[in-house]
């Protein structure tokens, strides 16, 4: 789980503008915290079966957010996966 104050620090570093926390550009920085975070975890604990299906979950989720901003905005897509190190 994120605290309150590392989403604060994520929100703000990929925020478009001030009130900005549910864009796409937003919530796949979110996401891609937790997945390190739960990746961490999970290397630590390799038996916890229910944290890896919420994992999967996770990525899941990201990825199909990366696909609506790739097939909507190419720049803002190109810009989220550049500053987070995703891949390309």
């Amino acid at each position: 789980m994120l605290t309150t104050k590392k989403k604060a620090v994520v929100i703000k570093n990929i925020a478009r503008h001030d009130a900005d926390t549910g864009s796409p550009d937003v919530q796949v920085a979110l996401l891609s915290k937790q997945i390190d975070e739960l990746a961490k975890h999970l290397k630590k604990n390799p038996k916890d079966i229910h944290s890896r299906r919420g994992l999967l979950q996770m990525v899941a989720d990201r990825r199909s957010h990366l696909r609506y901003l790739e097939s909507n905005d190419k720049r803002r897509y190109n810009a989220v996966i550049k500053k987070l190190g995703l891949k390309k």
